[in-house]
């Protein structure tokens, strides 16, 4: 029987729209990844070679809680709330007041202990504390960082947006954006294209509220030219560049600086993710429907070939039991409510975990001999990193 992950009201939530997370049964969580190895990315203290089958990492730790992957680098959380960082350590982006590669872990923040939920975006990372402020640090060009400046790198975290206290969620690649406690949300960063989503195309260095203001924001995610989010009452908005179909609608109809409903206004999307060109969301109903650019079988359909897709589609036989999805920048990976972790599109550099480094699939495929406890996944460029479930239970299961 895998091991079923209870948010409070009893529902199998997704990892970046809860503030209390999810609360599973068992302890003994490990951290895998794999895909490639530069930069020393999957912390395995290798700085080169491909990875094409799980493996763990940071000595064996049994506690991770939540993991993000940049485009070179990945930051995790573990249970007793440190923050750690390896991979690429350009521009400051691993936090650790230097600028220097690491192929393992290493905690970064002065040893904090209240560290809740990480976000590594493509030079940068943005990461939430318990007591609900936000913290960003790397590549400060384009106002980035939302500390007011437009140039330059920070190596070390800093608060941003006056000291606020009500953080709940943040998602960054080429920009940021962030939901309070109280609904709103905000972002801030490279403005191109309209991806701030507050009517304009210019660069932003300290936050902005977007969509006239809104207090029903759930949960958000960052693409490299778009941004897409769900609302608490099930709506999905996507705004920026339409162009590869990567926002659902047509790319005639020219950028988007403020958001646009799409897929017929229906009111139960769940959770949504974004990258370069696609887009992938889970509805409440346990549905995956994907949509934009396919290249390599990023979509699912069973298409490789070079082609856009502007309305959502199902992929994978119409199952009904999706969880939790995330998009590389040609691959996408995602988790079922049985524990099983799904894998397709772009095979380099063994990103899909399933054993090559060359073959597409635009199918998805079960990776890691087909596990039924894996609880949480994230896609880097070519790498991705997953926390696996342990099997001890925390307390007695009657």
């Amino acid at each position: 029987m895998p091991n079923q992950f209870f948010s409070p009201e009893g529902d199998l939530e997704n990892y970046f729209v809860t503030e209390y997370w999810l609360i599973d049964q068992y302890v003994g969580d490990e951290l895998w990844n794999w895909g490639s190895g530069n930069d020393g990315r999957l912390g395995n203290g290798a700085t080169t070679g491909n990875i094409s089958t799980p493996i763990t990492t940071f000595a064996g730790g049994t506690n991770w809680k939540q993991v993000s992957c940049g485009s070179r680098h990945i930051a995790a959380i573990k249970t007793d709330g440190t923050l750690w960082t390896w991979g690429y350590g350009g521009n400051g982006r691993l936090g650790t007041n230097d600028t220097t590669n690491r192929s393992t872990p290493v905690t970064t923040f002065a040893g904090g202990t209240n560290w809740k939920l990480v976000s590594s975006g493509g030079y940068f990372t943005a990461a939430i504390k318990t007591d609900g402020t936000l913290w960003t640090w790397g590549l400060g060009t384009s106002g980035r960082l939302g500390n007011g400046v437009t140039t330059g790198n920070i190596s070390t975290p800093v608060t941003t947006f006056a000291g606020g206290n009500n953080w709940k969620q943040v998602a960054c690649l080429s920009h940021i954006a962030a939901i309070k406690t109280d609904g709103t949300l905000w972002t801030w960063g490279a403005g191109t294209n309209g991806i701030l989503g507050n009517a304009q195309t210019t660069n932003r260095s300290t936050p902005v509220t977007v969509f006239g203001g809104g207090t029903n924001w759930k949960q958000v995610s960052c693409g490299t030219n778009h941004t897409a989010a769900v609302k608490t009452d099930g709506t999905l908005w996507t705004w920026g560049s339409p162009n590869y179909g990567r926002m659902g609608i047509l790319a005639s109809s020219g950028l988007r600086s403020t958001p646009v409903t799409t897929f017929a206004g229906e009111t139960n999307w769940k959770q949504v993710t974004c990258n370069d060109r696609h887009t992938a969301a889970v509805k409440t109903d346990g549905t995956l429907w994907t949509w934009g650019y396919t290249s390599a079988g990023q979509l699912g359909n069973g298409v490789r070939t070079a082609g856009e897709r502007i309305t959502p589609i199902t992929t994978f036989a119409g199952g009904t039991n999706w969880k939790q999805v995330s998009c590389g920048s040609q691959h996408t990976v995602a988790t079922k409510t049985d524990g099983t972790l799904w894998a397709w599109g772009n095979g380099g550099n063994g990103r899909l975990g399933n054993t090559t480094v060359t073959l597409d699939i635009s199918t998805p495929v079960t990776t890691f001999a087909g596990g039924t406890n894996w609880k949480q996944v994230t896609t880097g460029g070519t790498h991705t990193a997953a926390v696996f479930s342990g099997t001890t239970p925390d307390l007695p299961i009657s």
